[in-house]
């Protein structure tokens, strides 16, 4: 074999290997963790956050950044140390390479770091714990829902414009349920009563009802998702109070829980950054194909879980499958460049949204309970926590 052709040969291979780079790139999986609770009485709220993961993939046709995907869903069973287990298991058995989901402030606390510390990033799909929107924010971290806080001070802010001036408080003894009365009362303005924290999965409220009927305040504020909440209103009503002390809420009166409520929603108040009857195309597409596929209604829980998948995807396009370059996939997500179902999505520093906020009220539709959007309380609300987030870019 003379030079000439040696030399010949070792082009074409290298040509050969130049050529089919790009397709080999092509042919990468990737692999998303998502952690969510699926047993239990909020077991519920994880189903909507899979099933809305599912939708994302369908719209994908099932290649988050055109690579084929494998989703590995885990139960935290509403505990931090078992979501902890599950995130190490995803991270060390499973090589994924990127986390999502969590419905609980407080086992995205116990998670967070563990995903971040291992160099991956977090897609928070739910939680909205204020630590994590302030002095421990991280490169590695992004919600696609809110900060805590944010959709209690809406909440705080109608109260207030309504003139709303004695209010009881309640709400359960966590992270969540702390930062949720944190933002209500950074905007209300009149006279807490009482601030009532309870056990987290509490289901009994006869007592705390009979209590704060003792008060007969103007009007009550909760924050009870879930099973929590379905049995609150479900007494509250049985007890009847609704006509006497009208009841406001967060995360307590939505698509998860309108089912097992039925009549005894019609009527409530609530704040929330999305509703199924938003007028924006990606929503419509999402919520049009999710009844579809299921059978039921999504809820914002599901919402901002389909934008998760969404956000991945974009940042994962924009990078052409490569995974290993985070800071390339960190700097693609802050562009947050894709259709979301709340309309333009824009990032503040901390890597929480900035997001218009609504009133919504509860009443019957042509064939449920449905939750209705009343107005606009904030537009372009950011967080009462991004200052204290170090972060620059």
């Amino acid at each position: 074999m003379d030079n000439t052709f040696k030399t010949f040969l070792a082009g074409a291979m290298a040509a050969t290997l130049a050529f089919s780079l790009p397709a080999l790139a092509q042919q990468q999986k990737i692999k998303i963790g998502f952690i969510t609770t699926l047993s239990g009485p909020q077991g519920i709220i994880g189903k909507h956050m899979r099933d809305s993961v599912e939708i994302a993939l369908d719209h994908l046709n099932r290649r988050v950044g055109g690579l084929e995907t494998e989703v590995i869903y885990k139960d935290d069973q509403f505990k931090p140390d078992v979501g902890v287990q599950v995130a190490e298991e995803l991270l060390k058995k499973d090589q994924v390479d990127f986390v999502a989901g969590i419905i609980w402030s407080n086992v995205m606390m116990a998670v967070a770091p563990v995903v971040t510390d291992a160099g991956k990033i977090m897609v928070g799909t739910n939680a909205g714990a204020s630590p994590l929107a302030g002095s421990q924010c991280s490169e590695l971290y992004f919600s696609t829902s809110w900060n805590n806080d944010q959709t209690p001070e809406a909440m705080g802010k109608f109260l207030t414009d309504s003139n709303i001036n004695d209010l009881y408080v309640l709400a359960p003894n966590y992270q969540a349920g702390k930062d949720m009365v944190a933002g209500l009362k950074r905007f209300y303005k009149g006279r807490i009563v009482e601030e009532v924290y309870t056990k987290l999965g509490q289901l009994d409220y006869q007592a705390e009802i009979s209590q704060l009927r003792s008060k007969n305040p103007k009007a009550v504020f909760v924050f009870y998702p879930g099973g929590m909440g379905i049995n609150f209103i479900k007494q509250y009503v049985q007890a009847g109070l609704r006509e006497n002390i009208p009841l406001y809420s967060v995360f307590t009166v939505d698509e998860t829980t309108l089912p097992a409520l039925g009549e005894a929603a019609v009527g409530q108040w609530e704040t929330r950054f999305w509703s199924p009857d938003i007028k924006i195309p990606a929503s419509q597409k999402y919520v049009n194909d999710f009844r579809k596929k299921f059978g039921y209604t999504p809820s914002l829980y599901g919402a901002q879980t389909y934008d998760g998948i969404m956000l991945i995807d974009s940042a994962v396009r924009a990078t052409k499958g490569n995974l290993k370059d985070t800071q390339a996939l960190v700097k693609e997500m802050r562009k947050a460049n894709f259709d979301s179902v709340r309309g333009k999505f824009q990032y503040n520093v901390n890597h929480h949204p900035i997001q218009d906020f609504y009133l919504l009220k509860a009443v019957k539709g042509p064939k449920e309970v449905e939750m209705h959007i009343e107005k606009k309380v904030f537009e372009k609300h950011k967080d009462a926590y991004y200052q204290d987030c170090k972060m620059k870019w």
